[in-house]
């Protein structure tokens, strides 16, 4: 009979990573922008308007890499 152990739970779970961040020159942002953000921005002055999935994949995709100054 196995017992359970309830810090192997928390164990289990994955710190949260740091995004990874890409310098750009100034003169292509102003502010520090996630990758989610910049296609969001792309896609919206294409006309194409955003679902739940889209909203989803910015906030994953903004959380592994940021471009800044």
């Amino acid at each position: 009979m196995a017992m359970r152990n309830d810090d192997s739970e928390s164990e289990k779970q994955a710190p949260e990573r740091q995004p990874h961040r890409m310098r750009l020159p100034g003169f292509l942002i102003e502010e520090e922008i996630g990758l989610g953000d910049l296609i969001k921005k792309t896609t919206y002055a294409m006309g194409i308007k955003p679902c739940s999935g889209c909203e989803r994949r910015a906030a994953a995709l903004n959380r592994r890499i940021r471009f800044t100054r």
